[in-house]
């Protein structure tokens, strides 16, 4: 190989590289543009999953969040979500039963707050049992009809 050919080989390499890096920045543009359009005007997954409720301003809410699914994890899911909107969660865990469907108790007589949680979860159907001992004001039992919000894509 002559000393001519080396720089060539090396600037085709470079050339090559650029172009990719350029059709990789092109591609993920186009992409972003696509996906804002479609969840509404750059609005996130989450935000189109779950209303634009949350909790009152000034209010405390204690939610105990019971995983009654086999699928692993959901409670932990549940609870980012509802501590983005303010929500108060003090306990997760699973329960011994499992359920169909998502129940959403109201502990302290504040049947507005259990809907107001069922309707940020995006379902749930409420009922007052009143059990000042739980320290709660809300207990959720994640039925098998819960799934969470779409994850937002980071980079």
């Amino acid at each position: 190989m002559s000393d001519d050919e080396a720089p060539r080989g090396h600037r085709r390499v470079l050339i090559a590289g650029v172009a990719l890096l350029l059709v990789l920045i092109a591609t993920g543009a186009w992409l972003q543009l696509r996906s804002s359009s479609a969840l509404g005007g750059g609005r996130s997954a989450r935000e189109l999953f779950t209303p634009e409720e949350r909790a009152p301003d000034g209010v405390r809410i204690r939610v105990e969040i019971l995983n009654a699914t086999a699928t692993p994890r959901l409670a932990l899911t549940a609870t980012r979500l509802l501590r983005d909107r303010g929500f108060d969660v003090v306990s997760i865990g699973n329960s011994p039963a499992r359920r169909d469907s998502t129940l959403v108790l109201d502990r302290t007589s504040h049947p507005e707050w259990a809907r107001l949680v069922a309707s940020v979860l995006g379902r749930g159907v409420t009922e007052t049992r009143a059990d000042t001992s739980r320290y709660v004001d809300i207990t959720v039992l994640l039925g098998a009809d819960w799934t969470p919000p779409p994850k937002a894509l980071y980079p």
